[in-house]
């Protein structure tokens, strides 16, 4: 199905049992899962970084943004490397699923369901479920992203 001007094309991942989505737009590469080594200092949001083509890279841990419990890291894992306003950051998923055509109509939007979820684009009723989509640049808080800098600069 080609996109139309009244939808907008996601990235579909599953994360144990949750499918979430990320704007496609926003999507650098995905990659399957290599070694993530810890940064000292960066926010607890932060597992560690990468090296995406000679750029160093954060992995957010999105579990732990949802409360989810930890899974160790494993090879058949992705890493779904996404631009957030001026910066790369790379997400850890079980599996990516698709692309999938959302219509602009059929979105949620998250304040309507809580004002706790402002990190969300809006969730989609699915034919098998629902789909939570986040937002890219709202994906760390203003204090992670400052956290993160002190420690990319002390690890530089």
């Amino acid at each position: 199905m080609l996109p139309s001007a009244t939808s907008t094309q996601f990235l579909l991942a599953r994360l144990g049992d949750a499918r979430i989505g990320f704007a496609a737009s926003a999507v650098h590469e995905i990659a399957r899962a290599v070694a993530i080594t810890p940064l000292a200092g960066a926010p607890d949001i932060i597992e560690g970084v990468i090296n995406v083509h000679g750029r160093i890279v954060p992995v957010v841990d999105v579990r732990r943004r949802l409360s989810m419990h930890a899974v160790a890291l494993a090879p058949e894992q992705f890493l779904i490397v996404i631009e957030v306003a001026d910066r790369l950051i790379a997400v850890r998923v079980d599996d990516v699923e698709d692309l999938l055509d959302v219509a602009a109509d059929s979105l949620t939007p998250p304040a309507s369901l809580s004002p706790v979820l402002r990190r969300l684009e809006g969730i989609s009723a699915l034919s098998d479920g629902a789909l939570v989509i986040y937002d890219a640049d709202a994906f760390l808080t203003q204090a992670e992203r400052e956290a993160l800098d002190a420690a990319e600069t002390v690890g530089a």
